[in-house]
């Protein structure tokens, strides 16, 4: 198909997406995956995939904004990444210090008010990282609109495990008693300051897993997932809309099953037993097929009262 032709089928099914969105989940995290075999298939060096992934990554942060999403979170150095040849890391580290001022610098980051911070084991990357990562949040620490999460020596799998060892110690120490720790417990040891829990993951590049990504915050969550083939630095607009559609999909299926579960519960034991599945029948009900709804519930007066209205 000539270009141009493409561009046009391209915009056209754009603004159909757009149309087709009706809502935006509240916190995105993206698995960037495909830089390096983008720039292979180019003919590039592997610095160079990375940096075309890196103005994806601006422009994703931009239609988050634009939907209405709160929260962005982008995996851009796992703990794995440490075993990469050192000529790359060294490339990937000065890239990320480049976009990481340039990023707290932007006047659309302080025009929309975007905090951003890095979560991850952030000791573990060189000093001037670190510098740039302390830079990102001197600069953007007052906002509260927006919150750009940049995941960096990250392993979700590391991060729980010492969430799990400070409780430890604190119910060693004698600080925490067993039965104190619950969810607030965990969190409060997973980051410096507090994460939402993940409503859609997306993944690009071919490869159908969510690699240890926020398994806290996006497994707890029951997280929609959307994995599509392009590498990072292709990802389109279009493709972000499809994901979005898909959580949106996902949501709607979760209503209507939990619709759909208290009803059979209401109709076998009874709503008298069993209030709290009446409860969520009428906060789902909308989400039902209209030959599934039940009847509205008669909220007057003197029905709840058992009582005519009439009779005063």
């Amino acid at each position: 198909m000539k270009r141009w032709l493409r561009t046009r089928v391209d915009g056209i099914y754009e603004r159909v997406l757009e149309r087709e969105v009706s809502g935006a989940p509240t916190h995105v995290a993206v698995i960037q995956d495909g830089n390096r075999r983008y720039a292979r298939r180019n003919g590039e060096c592997a610095h160079d995939g990375h940096r075309a992934g890196a103005k994806t990554a601006e422009r994703v942060l931009e239609w988050c904004e634009e939907i209405g999403v709160e929260e962005l979170t982008l995996y851009a150095f796992s703990t794995e990444n440490f075993e990469r040849p050192r000529e790359e890391r060294e490339a990937l580290f000065d890239l990320l210090c480049e976009k990481l001022r340039e990023f707290a610098d932007a006047d659309r980051v302080h025009d929309n008010e975007v905090q951003i911070r890095a979560i991850g084991d952030i000791d573990r990357l060189p000093a001037r990282v670190r510098e740039a990562v302390a830079y990102a949040d001197r600069q953007t620490r007052g906002y509260d609109r927006f919150t750009l999460n940049i995941a960096l020596a990250y392993g979700g799998r590391s991060q729980l495990l010492e969430a799990a060892r400070g409780a430890a110690r604190d119910v060693e120490d004698g600080d925490l008693e067993p039965a104190e720790i619950d969810v607030e417990t965990i969190e409060s040891r997973l980051y410096e300051q507090p994460v939402r829990d993940v409503d859609l993951i997306i993944r690009t590049g071919g490869d159908e897993r969510t690699s240890n990504f926020l398994p806290w915050h996006a497994n707890g969550n029951e997280a929609a997932v959307f994995f599509c083939t392009p590498y990072w630095p292709e990802f389109s607009k279009a493709d972000f809309l499809r994901g979005i559609r898909t959580y949106e999909h996902r949501e709607q299926s979760w209503r209507r099953t939990r619709a759909r579960r208290a009803m059979a519960l209401l109709g076998a034991l009874g709503e008298t037993d069993l209030p709290e599945a009446r409860s969520i029948v009428d906060r789902f009900r909308d989400s039902l097929p209209t030959g599934e709804r039940p009847p509205e519930p008669d909220t007057r007066e003197g029905d709840l009262e058992g009582t005519d209205p009439a009779a005063d």
